[in-house]
Order: C-alpha cells, then sequence, then structure tokens
C-alpha cells in the first residue's frame, strides 16, 4: 500500500487516467495538475493549479510519457491551459522526490541534475519496453492493412531491428504467415533469428533484400531506410518506422518516388491507451513501493 504517499501528476493523456486509478487503489495520496476538463471522477484526488506549491511534499512526480518538450512544456490533454516545468518548480521538490516520465529530453535532464533529482525513464525499462512492443505491433498491423491492398498473410515482410520491440514485431508478422526477414547487426543476433524461424540479414545489406518487398517495419532510429535503400524497393512497398522522433527513413526521397512511408511512434498510447497506461502504473507502481520498502516507510 502507499498510504501517506504524496503523488502528483502534471498533465498527460488517456494513459494518465490509468496511473490515477492504480494509485488510488493503492491509497496514496494523489494530486492532478493539469486535468481540469477530466470529466472521470477518482475519490479523493485533488485537482490542483501547476504552481510550485503543490509539490514542497511530493513523494514523486509524474510526468507524462515524454516529460517535456524542448522547451519544458508538458503535454496536457485535459486542459486549455499551458503546462511549464520552471526551474521553481523543481526547486520546491524535496530532495528524495521522484521525478517519473517515460522518457525525458535534455530540458528534463539538465533541470533534474541541476537540482540533484532522481530522474527515472519508465521507456528505458526492459519490462516496460516488451510489454509496449504488444500495442505497438499491433497498432503497426493496422496501419499496414489500413495502407495496402493485401494481406499481411503471404506478405514478402522485413524488420529493422531485433530489440524488444523488432522481436515481437517480428513474431506476430511470421505468426499471421508473413515470409519475415529481419535485418541484424550482431552474429549472435543473427543466430537467435535463425534459431525462431526467420531469414536474418546483416543491416549492410539491406538495398540488396529490398527487391520483392512488401512492408518495412524500422525500430532503428538512425538513419537506416536510405535513398539507397528506397531506390530498389518495387513501389507497392509501404514503410512503416516505429522508431521514435524523426525516425530511420529518408521520408522526402520516399515521398518523390510515391513510396509510401510513415513514422509511427508512441503507438501504444495510440491504439490501447488503457493498455498502455496500465503498462505504465504497474511499473510505477513497483518503483514506488520499492521505495518505500527502501525507506522503511512501508506501512
Amino acid at each position: 500500500m502507499l498510504t501517506g504517499i504524496q503523488i502528483v501528476l502534471a498533465g498527460g493523456d488517456a494513459r494518465q487516467l490509468e496511473v490515477i486509478r492504480r494509485l488510488t487503489e493503492l491509497d496514496a495520496s494523489v494530486t492532478i495538475a493539469g486535468f481540469d476538463r477530466l470529466d472521470t471522477p477518482f475519490s479523493g484526488v485533488v485537482k490542483a493549479e501547476w504552481v510550485p506549491e503543490i509539490l514542497s511534499e511530493a513523494n514523486a512526480l509524474v510526468l507524462p510519457a515524454v516529460g517535456t518538450d524542448d522547451e519544458g512544456i508538458i503535454s496536457a490533454l485535459f486542459t486549455d491551459q499551458e503546462l511549464k516545468l520552471t526551474d521553481a518548480h523543481l526547486a520546491a521538490i524535496p530532495k528524495d522526490c521522484k521525478v517519473i516520465t517515460g522518457m525525458a529530453k535534455p530540458f528534463l535532464r539538465k533541470l533534474c541534475d541541476k537540482h540533484h533529482l532522481d530522474l527515472i525513464e519508465l521507456f528505458e525499462r526492459d519490462d516496460v519496453a516488451i510489454y509496449n512492443s504488444i500495442p505497438t505491433a499491433e497498432g503497426a498491423l493496422m496501419m499496414a492493412i489500413e495502407n495496402t491492398d493485401i494481406t499481411i498473410h503471404g506478405s514478402n515482410s522485413i524488420v529493422l531491428g531485433l530489440g524488444r520491440t523488432g522481436f515481437t514485431m517480428a513474431r506476430t508478422l511470421q505468426a499471421l504467415g508473413a515470409h519475415v526477414k529481419v535485418g541484424v547487426r550482431r552474429d549472435e543476433t543473427f543466430a537467435r533469428a535463425f534459431e525462431m524461424g526467420f531469414e536474418p540479414f546483416y543491416m549492410p545489406d539491406l538495398a540488396r533484400h529490398a527487391g520483392n518487398i512488401d512492408l518495412i517495419f524500422n525500430t532503428i532510429p538512425t538513419m537506416i531506410v536510405t535513398a539507397q535503400v528506397i531506390a530498389q524497393l518495387p513501389l507497392r512497398a509501404c514503410i512503416i518506422d516505429l522508431a521514435s522522433k524523426p525516425g530511420g527513413t529518408d521520408f522526402r526521397f520516399a515521398e518523390k518516388r510515391g513510396i509510401k512511408a510513415l513514422l509511427a511512434p508512441g503507438l501504444p498510447g495510440i491504439v490501447a491507451p488503457k493498455t498502455a497506461g496500465r503498462i505504465i502504473a504497474n511499473s510505477l507502481t513497483q518503483i514506488i513501493l520499492e521505495d518505500v520498502r527502501l525507506r522503511g516507510n512501508q506501512p
């Protein structure tokens, strides 16, 4: 239980509703800012203005999936007010307070470093990334179906990168009957891909494997689907880039050549916000509960 633990949530989207629900179930004291247009009732939750004073006794500050933009603006779907994280906000936070977000941009990292605050990025955790790979793969399939005139079954598909998202993407395509090639960099990943029944190749050979491809799913956040690769693709091909912005595709050249290329980061929050919210909530509460135990504050 989180009885007596003070948690402040600032901004966010539908995923945060699951976080709020889970925290209240665990009896945390929850204050929310940037939710003035929220109609969902949460018993015992306090709505507040986004002012530094609400952070003075916080044990955790929970920010949205992307903590802030490069100027400190906090994304907030449930308000028309601008929420901005300032130096004054973090100066008001107790030094043992944790700042928890999905992923942090340099603005947030630098501000937390300045105030010597513990910053936790949930999307860097293996468990969260693996759970999130499920709605990511489902969302990518939805986009593929909507943007092609073929079935996934029997398609010639490439998955670039066999990390936490890539494995789930490749396995899902394979289960639907696609012919799946996977681009890898390391020998051990090549061996694992072969063992799993995929057709692996090394990334420098990508252009050579692009000639008869229907779908490319990229998970690598560096330029990998280059003009040279796109030039080898058939015009029917569709590229779905799942990497974080700006992705790993030459979108300008794809458009010039008439090949459909879609950047699709953050799919869990788009296609399955309730599930994505539960993933965040479960990980976040585990972190806070562990912190409570370590500090000897477990009721």
